[in-house]
């Protein structure tokens, strides 16, 4: 029986903020009934196993990061709109290591199609269209831009960056303007 008072949106909050606390790869059922106040068989009512948390874990960080974006994108093109959804996509990863952790857990095909990962996409080749590149260019800017946002904020809060000058934030801002000049001088094939 479930107890009173808790649902599966609240244990799926709660175990989203206990990522942020401890790290999304010590996400467990019986660490996030111990955080609940509530025995982890109990737990069970809410999630079918520990995968199954982290996958509804996935699903609301991914959500969440949407919604971020697609808030920051509104109204804006070309540079400025790559600026904003490169810096909602920092500023999350910085506010919500756990989360972001999370966002990037292997979904099986069916779940991630219906979740929204799917909108990351249609807004990254929103923001793409506004540099006139070809369907494929745009596959290929979408893989590097996601590389990019990944790789720095990886380095970045695992401390990579604090031992030296200049901090972060200026380099943040060179590599949003290198991106910028690639993408409107993408090489072309022939």
């Amino acid at each position: 029986m479930a107890r009173a008072g808790l649902d599966a949106e609240r244990v799926v909050r709660a175990g989203a903020e206990l990522a942020d606390e401890i790290g999304f790869e010590h996400v467990t059922p019986s660490e996030l009934a111990r955080k609940l106040g509530i025995r982890t068989a109990s737990l069970y009512s809410h999630v079918k196993n520990a995968h199954d948390l982290k996958t509804k874990i996935a699903l609301l960080a991914l959500e969440e990061l949407a919604d971020r974006a697609s808030a920051a994108l509104a109204g804006r093109s070309g540079k400025d709109a790559l600026s904003a959804f490169a810096n909602a996509y920092r500023d999350y990863a910085l506010q919500h290591p756990g989360r972001f952790t999370a966002a990037r857990f292997r979904l099986d095909p069916d779940t991630a199609a219906a979740g929204a990962g799917v909108r990351h996409s249609r807004m990254t080749r929103a923001i793409l269209r506004g540099y006139a590149l070809t369907e494929l260019q745009e596959t290929h800017a979408v893989r590097l831009l996601g590389s990019v946002f990944n790789g720095y904020v990886e380095l970045e809060t695992a401390g990579g960056f604090s031992h030296s000058s200049p901090g972060s934030e200026e380099s943040w801002a060179e590599i949003l303007d290198a991106l910028d000049a690639l993408l409107r001088n993408w090489p072309a094939r022939t």
